[in-house]
């Protein structure tokens, strides 16, 4: 299968790796666009490990106000250089990434944040759910391995889908950034405020409202 140079400048614009390359990926997939995708990302995986071990202290504090006043969220993204952080593309990211907890409402950024004691609490709350649903105590565990990955996905940011593209996670959406900018990129922290928050109140969903207006950005 043979492939052009507007495929190429596609193939490019569409994972933000360089045009040689993206040259290269289509000449091994044969001119396959799909696998010429896959290729590049498990190439950029390996690039995004090697650049894990590297020191990223710089970045922005960003915040994200809904409108009107009802959801405030501060994040820190930290890439390596000042040089990015003062760049579009990435400056852009961390404004999503903020927008994403306000909708999202994530309590960590990663499954290693969550406290042993949380987290072994969740496993005997869902092993009496499965049990209670009459599931046989030799099939309870896998269940409650699966429920355990809903879990994180509900409370750990890089877990969560990307409110903008749920094909996406969080965490995928960093390893792109990664791929694209050149440099390690990581979410350091956050903190997320709703009006109200702890006070008895009416019952309105603010997170989905925050997610319906970022999809329709």
């Amino acid at each position: 299968m043979s492939f052009t140079a507007q495929d190429v400048a596609k193939l490019r614009a569409q994972t933000g790796v360089g045009m040689m390359e993206c040259k290269n990926a289509l000449q091994e997939a044969n001119g396959d666009f799909e696998k010429a995708i896959v290729i590049l990302r498990e190439r950029g995986l390996k690039a995004v490990d090697k650049k894990q071990a590297r020191i990223a202290s710089e970045g922005l504090v960003a915040s994200y106000i809904h409108m009107g006043g009802k959801i405030g969220v501060l994040v820190e993204v930290n890439c390596e250089t000042d040089f990015v952080a003062k760049s579009e593309d990435f400056q852009i990211l961390v404004k999503d990434i903020a927008m994403h907890i306000a909708a999202a409402n994530p309590k960590y950024v990663q499954e290693s944040e969550v406290p042993t004691s949380e987290l072994e609490s969740e496993k005997e709350i869902l092993k009496v759910q499965a049990l209670n649903e009459g599931k046989p105590a030799n099939i309870v565990e896998r269940m409650i391995e699966g429920r355990i990955k809903k879990y994180y996905e509900d409370v750990c940011l890089l877990n969560q889908p990307f409110v903008k593209d749920s094909s996406k996670t969080i965490k995928d959406i960093l390893t792109e950034a990664t791929l694209k900018i050149g440099e390690k990129i990581s979410i350091r922290r956050f903190v997320r405020y709703e009006l109200g928050e702890g006070m008895e109140k009416r019952n309105d969903n603010l997170a989905e409202e925050v997610a319906k207006q970022m999809a329709g950005k």
